[in-house]
């Protein structure tokens, strides 16, 4: 089963329903979150020890009948009283009502007479059948108490009056008139001897006896700090008739003997925010809630255990003689929490007994909190061998649980300068966030952290510029890219050759130089067997200004050069001097054809032969065709794409239309037309309207 544990020393609070959920979902949503939670391990073992125990917003107040076989609930939104069923586990009945339930508290030992007080000024009675007496009051109530004996009910207002209401007779008695002219906060009475005492926002509690029907008492709270004004929120009975407590709004819990004005007991919450409820729960223990925390105290003040919900607590009920807890609060579900030293479970929900015990024989994490899990590499490392199989190491899975003093002890010894090393590791790492805040020069990527693939930003730095490096390196998504070695890019590795194939190592910045082919190598043969006189004469003029140029340069930087690099280089310019060389050949080539052309042409002219076709007229008819190839493609454009597509544009235009031919007539046709009308079409090609094609032959 899953259970939400929390532990406080050696008590265990388990949290048996309730979610950690602060705001309602729409139905259709609702019901699709509880399809997608049917494969969830948690969800399928949960316990749901009543069903529907919530409500649509928020719960208010929660309480459980004498009998302890029903709880009745009120909450929003709308405004409804829910009662559970304990023997069924699950919701009884819901009634919905017109205002908001302020407080309510239950008449009889089962749940068939209650009444409810609400926001809108009115007190109702409910029975089995509905809503069976409404009545008002002249202000807005806070606090109701039952007074069994003589069927008395008070209600506390935001008045200076406490209003009876006499429910044998059915009528309003004379109220009872407060010292103060503030309001009261809460009302209770004393189930042994009747007292009543009422809670006043002036920071004291006034006591009545309900049956000399007067003032007994008037208790002055002290305050935790001088001139602090407060209020008393809550006060409780204990069963024996002389035990008293009180809560306040600044948060302290005071605890009397009402033989006495003195406290015998002053507990601080710790938030600062009202108390909402206290109550007696044994001899030696009582609960104090506000609405972050319900802390449970021993008799001599001690903390016991504690509920800590993550929405705000309305409202707290226990179930007498048990462990178990209801909470009302600001969240959808109501909480349930089970204390199994505090009582047994009831016994309508016994089995939880024995899951509890089943889940405390389990281990739980607190077992190893002061071990250290190590491997055998550290066992080694620590040079401890000789305790494998000992009580020090306690063997789990692949490794072994060793105390952490232990560990340290091990540690110093095997690595005497382990302390001083870790000293030198922080003070470089000081000196290094010093380091961050000092002025750099511009052209370079800001950052300490740059480790590894330098040659990466300087890249990145020389395409997007220095404030797009500068992103991309202080960027968290990328950190590991520059700072772990495990990211560094391997030039060499045959996957990097293949993603990259234009770049090589150490010619980033220069791009590949082409293989020569055989026509290019022969001409370059041939270039420079011709040109080697002028090569010999510039390499002997330029040798000086060489000389002179070498001396200004550094050693240093002559070494950096790589061989390989002034090899591709060298290359690379002799490529660009056979180009320029074969373009200059092929020009002069042309104008020879040319003038050959010229010159045969005038030859042919005085003596012409007839199958001799001179080079002057194939240079024209060339001329002619280009010219043509030109005049269709006017007005097209072909674009290249990288992966050898093409893109052509072109303006479109009309197709001419060929002129007909007009159809040949003898004299004798001409005269039979005149005559007989027309018998033959006068252009050649169109269509004829008769079935029959041969009529006019």
């Amino acid at each position: 089963m899953a259970l939400k544990s929390t532990y406080s020393g050696d008590v265990a609070v388990y949290q048996v329903s309730g979610a950690n959920v602060s705001r309602s979902l729409p139905d259709w949503m609702e019901r699709k979150r509880k399809r997608s939670l049917k494969n969830d391990l948690d969800y399928q073992m949960r316990i749901d020890l009543l069903q529907d125990f919530e409500f649509q917003e928020a719960s208010n107040k929660i309480k459980v009948t004498a009998d302890g076989q029903f709880a009745m609930a009120t909450g929003t939104y709308k405004p409804q009283i829910h009662l559970y069923e304990f023997s069924e586990l699950g919701l009884k009945f819901e009634r919905h009502t017109d205002a908001e339930n302020v407080d309510f508290t239950i008449l009889s030992n089962d749940w068939t007479k209650s009444v409810h007080l609400q926001n809108d000024r009115s007190i109702e009675f409910q029975n089995k059948g509905g809503i069976h007496y409404r009545s008002r009051i002249p202000k807005f109530g806070r606090s109701l108490a039952y007074n069994a004996v003589n069927c008395d009910l008070y209600v506390a207002a935001s008045g200076n009056e406490i209003y009876r209401l006499n429910l044998d007779q059915g009528r309003f008695l004379q109220p009872f008139v407060l010292e103060s002219d503030r309001g009261a906060n809460h009302v209770s009475v004393n189930p042994v001897h009747g007292l009543l005492s009422v809670a006043l926002e002036d920071g004291t509690v006034e006591f009545w006896d309900s049956r000399a029907k007067s003032r007994a008492a008037k208790l002055q709270v002290p305050s935790s700090y001088d001139n602090e004004s407060f209020e008393v929120t809550t006060t409780a009975y204990k069963n024996d008739g002389l035990g008293f407590a009180c809560g306040t709004s600044n948060g302290y819990s005071y605890l009397y003997d009402l033989r006495s004005s003195q406290p015998t007991l002053v507990k601080d919450h710790g938030f600062g925010d009202n108390i909402k409820k206290i109550m007696y729960l044994n001899d030696d223990k009582f609960v104090a809630t506000d609405k972050k925390l319900a802390k449970i105290y021993n008799g001599d003040g001690s903390l016991y255990a504690s509920m800590e919900p993550s929405v705000d607590i309305n409202d707290l009920e226990w179930i007498p003689n048990t462990g178990m807890f209801f909470m009302a609060n600001e969240g959808i579900q109501m909480h349930t929490y089970y204390i199994p030293n505090l009582g047994p479970a009831p016994k309508w929900c016994s089995h939880l007994d024995g899951i509890t015990e089943e889940l405390e024989e389990k281990p739980t994490a607190s077992v190893y909190e002061n071990y250290r899990f190590i491997t055998r590499d550290d066992v080694a490392k620590l040079k401890i061998q000789h305790l494998i199989g000992t009580a020090y190491l306690k063997s789990y899975m692949h490794g072994f649980f060793l105390k952490t003093e232990l560990y340290d002890k091990f540690n110093l010894a095997a690595n005497p300068d382990s302390f001083k090393d870790m000293r030198e590791r922080e003070v470089r790492k000081r000196i290094d966030k010093e380091r961050e805040s000092r002025i750099r020069t511009t052209g370079a990527v800001q950052n300490t952290k740059l480790k590894v693939n330098k040659d990466l930003a300087d890249k990145i730095l020389k395409k997007s510029g220095a404030d797009a490096a500068e992103e991309v390196v202080n960027d968290d998504r990328f950190a590991e890219m520059f700072e772990n070695p495990d990211f560094q890019i391997d030039v060499e590795s045959h996957d990097y050759k293949q993603l990259n194939p234009v770049s090589a190592p150490g010619d980033t910045d220069h791009k590949r130089v082409r293989a020569l082919t055989a026509a290019e190598e022969s001409d370059e043969e041939r270039l420079n067997s011709k040109n080697n006189g002028f090569e010999s004469s510039e390499d002997e003029n330029s040798s000086d200004e060489s000389e002179s140029e070498s001396e200004s340069e550094d050693e240093n930087d002559k070494e950096e050069l790589d061989k390989l690099q002034k090899i591709k280089q060298q290359k690379q310019l002799e490529a660009i001097k056979r180009r320029m060389a074969a373009k200059q050949q092929a020009d002069q080539m042309l104008e020879e054809m040319k003038m050959k052309a010229y010159s045969t042409e005038g030859a042919a002219s005085a003596t012409p032969a007839k199958n001799d076709v001179s080079l002057g007229k194939q240079l024209k008819k060339l001329e002619k065709i280009e010219k043509e190839k030109k005049e269709l493609n006017k007005g097209q454009v072909l674009h290249k794409k990288p992966r050898g597509e093409a893109e052509l544009t072109f303006i479109p235009k009309k197709a001419e239309k060929k002129p007909k031919k007009k159809v040949e007539f003898d004299e004798s046709d001409e005269e039979s037309e005149q005559k007989h009308g027309r018998t033959k079409q006068r252009f050649e090609g169109r269509r004829r309207a008769s079935k029959n094609a041969f009529r006019g032959m």
